[in-house]
């Protein structure tokens, strides 16, 4: 089985990809290969913002509790 990225991993990876796929084309707005790129990107962004919202509120609930 192969071992998975973490979240921060794969967004950092797919930064560096879109901006190295935008610097060789010479229209990257058309290209539908930067723009699937830039969607994964964004998605993997949403789901880090996500994992850290929820890690906030356990932390809050957690402090919350223990008054």
């Amino acid at each position: 089985m192969v071992k998975r990225r973490s979240l921060q991993e794969d967004t950092v990876a797919l930064k560096t990809k879109v901006k190295e796929s935008s610097a060789k084309s010479e229209n990257p707005e058309g290209n539908p290969d930067i723009r699937s790129l830039r969607k994964r990107l964004k998605r993997a962004q949403r789901k880090v913002r996500l994992v850290k919202q929820k890690e906030m509120a356990r932390t809050a609930k957690k402090a919350g509790d223990g008054k």
